[in-house]
């Protein structure tokens, strides 16, 4: 079991920006493929982007590519999402989740319970 705890969300004006965190429980946390996931008022949950095991290859939903940068710290058992030139459209409660068979944005096996994310015009 796995346990994710997000943190770093909050309210800022469009243009801005924020970086969330995202801690695990896991002693294994390095065997763990990450990713970030929002849901905005009555729409679907969508995935944001994601990181693998090694740190290699981040890869994101095509509306933030060019802004969000994801990272990790197997040290820390930490996982970033570093959010750049915040839209509107951003705002979403943002999900930490993690797999160990992840294949693109399908596999994620744990979440954390989310933070929320306010853009202003």
């Amino acid at each position: 079991q796995v346990q994710l705890v997000e943190s770093g969300g909050g309210l800022v004006q469009a243009g801005g920006s924020l970086r969330l965190s995202c801690v695990a429980s896991a002693r294994t946390f390095n065997m763990y493929d990450m990713g970030w996931f929002r849901q905005a008022p009555g729409k679907e949950r969508e995935f944001v982007g994601g990181i693998s095991w090694s740190g290699g290859s981040p890869y994101f939903t095509s509306s933030v590519k060019g802004r969000f940068t994801i990272s990790r710290d197997n040290a820390k058992n930490t996982v970033f999402l570093q959010m750049n030139s915040l839209k509107p459209e951003d705002t979403a409660v943002y999900y930490c989740a993690a797999g160990r068979r992840v294949i693109g944005t399908e596999g994620f096996d744990y979440w954390g319970q989310g933070t929320q994310v306010t853009v202003s015009s």
